[in-house]
C-alpha cells in the first residue's frame, strides 16, 4: 500500500523503467493509471486521498474485467489477454486482495455481528447492513475484495 501522493511519483518512475525495457503493454497501462489518477484529482480540484486513489484503480480493474467478459463473448481472446495483462499491472498498486477463504471468514464474522445487533439472523432485507460491515472490516484491515464476490458470499451466508 502506498501513499496517494507517492502513487503518481512511483507510477512515473515505473513508466520510465518500462519504456527502457521496451515493455509496451506495461508502459501503456502505467500511463493510463497516471492519467486516471490525475484526471480524478483535477475533477475533485484537490489532491486525492489514498482511499480515493485506490478507488480509481479498483474502477480501472472492474472496467477491464467487464472488457474481458465482452471480448471472450465476442471470441477475441487476444484482446482479452491484453486486458488481463493490464489488470496484473494495476493490481501492483493496490492493497493485497483477500483470498476466498479469508473473505468467507470475514463475511461470516460480519453476519454474526449484524445478527447480534438485530437479535436474529439477517434476512435478505438486511443485506446492505452486512455489506457495509464487511466493507468496513476490509478497509480497517487494509485489504480489498471485489464487490461482486463479497455480495455473492453475503447472499450465500444469509440464505444458508
Amino acid at each position: 500500500m502506498i501513499d496517494a501522493g507517492a502513487l503518481e511519483a512511483q507510477v512515473s518512475e515505473q513508466v520510465v523503467a518500462a519504456m527502457k525495457a521496451h515493455d509496451s503493454v506495461r508502459t501503456g497501462t502505467l500511463r493510463l493509471i497516471k492519467n486516471a489518477v490525475k484526471n480524478k484529482a483535477i475533477e475533485k480540484r484537490a489532491p486525492l486521498t489514498q482511499a480515493e486513489s485506490e478507488q480509481v484503480l479498483a474502477t480501472m480493474i472492474k472496467q477491464r474485467r467487464d472488457s474481458i467478459e465482452q471480448f471472450t463473448k465476442g471470441n477475441r481472446p487476444e484482446l482479452a489477454a491484453i486486458e488481463a495483462a493490464e489488470i496484473v499491472v494495476i493490481e501492483e498498486f493496490l492493497p493485497k486482495a483477500l483470498d476466498e477463504a479469508g473473505l468467507d471468514a470475514l463475511v461470516a464474522e460480519a453476519v454474526g455481528e449484524v445478527a447480534a445487533t438485530l437479535g436474529q439472523k439477517p434476512t435478505p432485507k438486511e443485506m446492505g447492513l452486512v455489506m457495509k460491515a464487511v466493507q468496513a472490516k476490509l478497509q480497517a484491515a487494509g485489504l480489498r475484495a471485489e464487490g461482486r464476490a463479497v455480495s455473492e458470499l453475503v447472499k450465500k451466508q444469509i440464505a444458508g
